[in-house]
């Protein structure tokens, strides 16, 4: 019988997903986890503490890397791959993870070497681990100068990264932004209104023995700090809630939704902001979820039935394309396809993937789906145009070539009171995590004028 693989080794095999084939975090923990569960079966620690350790090295790599180049013979680019990896699996539990012991980080990453072919290469990994522990007190990590790469290794970021917050905000703003990146998400719900109230989920929750706390300012919000598998939650099943975070929330009311009006979503998937659309409604009128991929609007179609919501119409189709809708939308959602540089700390993938390149394609991509979904929209009526990213080209850059090219459209001030506490002296609103404690988010509410 196969022996169970402990959580060091689980984070092992994702890594080389990862680095080696180029998978996305998420999906490398599922297939190494799911695979291993057949055959020999995992414990639910192993596998949270897996995921811990995969999340918090993607996050971190260039830290970790630059620890490599300190205390190696070698550079970091220049190890064996799956050497590299077990390096990162070390210095990560020893520099983050306060609870570890020293000696079990260093043993397990020596071991982990030999169970892959390294055994000639465990005294490189000892001598390398315990060089950091016995530096670790002064720290050995040595930061470059030039401040864009001194908050790029400390924190792990690529440099244009850091560069494109250095544009907007202060440098002690942006060491903050970047920590916060760094964190473990928490979970947040939106609880379905039409269905049951935040004291009764609350109550539901209590009663399993987990906390939730509400978030300020969003009559729907709540907040776990970690919860297991969430489809086991009281009031799953009965469509009492659905995941989402609270900033994404804070669009739709932006929005703010009437009953009996016509909406259309023009990037709809996978349902969060249509369902919220729906449920301050009252589910009363007519909400066209529009998506471009058949097997993500599916998506929409599932937590529009889970969430008993019935006033939702589905349209398969690129939102360019789409002239058919052309002045019959009382108010128009677009949720633009963007960076997610709002995401990181869900999505650590980002940081590493995306490029400068990239921003430039999706620019042309949002100026062109925004000039579409105006043509939706009924004379006085409103149009916003959202983003989870925080910069500049993808946010305020295309609403500012969008109103210089249309005469016939304003910012539009928005009359939902929730909406309007967030709202900046330009007409929009900007969330950066490191001061609202939630995902980072650019919305606008735009009216057309006639």
């Amino acid at each position: 019988m196969a022996s169970t693989p402990d959580s060091r080794s689980l984070a092992f095999l994702a890594l080389k997903n990862i680095y080696q084939q180029k998978a996305y975090t998420d999906v490398a923990l599922n297939r190494v986890i799911k695979s291993t569960s057949k055959s020999t079966g995992i414990s639910q620690a192993d596998r949270s503490f897996a995921c811990e350790l995969v999340y918090g090295i993607v996050r971190r790599q260039r830290t970790l890397d630059a620890l490599i180049d300190l205390l190696g013979k070698k550079k970091a680019a220049q190890q064996p791959p799956d050497l590299r990896i077990i390096l990162h699996l070390g210095l990560y539990q020893l520099r983050y993870l306060d609870r570890i012991p020293a000696s079990a980080a260093v043993n397990t990453s020596v071991e982990l070497a030999k169970n892959n072919g390294l055994a000639k290469l465990g005294g490189v990994v000892n001598g390398l681990l315990r060089g950091y522990i016995r530096q670790a007190d002064s720290d050995p990590l040595q930061l470059p100068e030039a401040m864009i790469a001194k908050l790029g290794v400390k924190h792990s970021f690529p440099d244009w990264i850091v560069e494109t917050w250095l544009e907007q905000l202060s440098i002690e703003e942006v060491d903050r932004l970047l920590a916060w990146f760094n964190q473990s998400p928490k979970i947040d719900l939106r609880v379905n209104s039409l269905k049951t109230s935040m004291t009764e989920v609350e109550t539901a929750f209590k009663a399993v023995g987990v906390e939730a706390e509400r978030i300020p300012n969003l009559p729907q919000g709540l907040r776990l700090e970690s919860a297991g598998a969430v489809t086991d939650l009281p009031g799953y099943k009965q469509g009492w809630w659905v995941i989402q975070d609270a900033s994404a929330q804070l669009v739709t009311h932006l929005l703010d939704p009437q009953p009996g009006e016509t909406i259309i979503d023009a990037c709809a998937a996978p349902g969060g902001k249509t369902t919220h659309i729906a449920e301050l409604m009252g589910d009363r009128g007519k909400i066209i979820a529009c998506d471009r991929a058949a097997k993500r609007l599916n998506k929409v179609r599932e937590n529009a039935a889970r969430l008993q919501l019935n006033s939702i119409q589905f349209e398969v189709g690129d939102s360019r394309d789409l002239a058919q809708f052309a002045n019959i939308a009382d108010r128009v959602l677009l949720d633009a396809p963007c960076s997610g540089l709002g995401t990181l700390h869900k999505r650590p993938d980002i940081r590493w993937r995306q490029t400068s390149q990239g921003i430039e394609e999706l620019f042309t991509l949002q100026k062109e789906l925004l000039e579409q979904a105006a043509t939706w929209v009924k004379p006085k009526g409103i149009l916003v145009y959202a983003t989870c990213t925080l910069n500049i080209l993808e946010n305020e850059k295309v609403i500012q070539s969008f109103l210089a090219n249309n005469s016939n459209w304003s910012i539009q001030f928005p009359a939902d009171g929730i909406a309007e506490s967030w709202l900046a002296t330009e007409g929009w609103i900007k969330v950066y995590p490191h001061q609202h404690n939630m995902d980072g988010f650019f919305m606008v509410g735009l009216v057309r004028d006639w």
